[in-house]
């Protein structure tokens, strides 16, 4: 069973950071494509950034800000956010993509108020 475990959301003020983590089980993210989305209230899901087997590619909106790598031995995936800003407060969800399937974590809150 494929089990995407997202952590490392909270609440932050404007210009923090923080660090996402997805945690992958029944899976290797090293053969995958890899991402992160997010999701507003209100708003449709969008890509914020991802690994493929053409590179790291980000959502203008994050690009500078946002990293994302992926630690192959761990089989975890990572989202740096530095420079958070509120409209990025989201529920930001881990993806992955071998071939046809799709897989989904649960998603963890990211707040940026003062």
């Amino acid at each position: 069973q494929v089990q995407l475990v997202e952590s490392g959301g909270g609440l932050v003020q404007p210009g923090g950071s923080l660090r996402l983590s997805c945690a992958g089980s029944g899976i290797i993210f090293s053969i995958c494509d890899v991402g992160w989305y997010r999701q507003a209230p209100g708003e449709q899901r969008e890509l914020v950034a991802a690994i493929t087997s053409g590179g790291a590619n980000y959502a203008d909106s994050v690009r500078g800000r946002f990293t994302i790598s992926r630690d192959n031995a761990k089989n975890t995936v990572y989202l740096q956010m530095n420079g958070l800003k509120p409209e990025d407060t989201a529920v930001y969800y881990c993806n992955a993509a071998r071939r046809r399937l799709i897989y989904w974590g649960q998603g963890t809150q990211v707040t940026v108020s003062s």
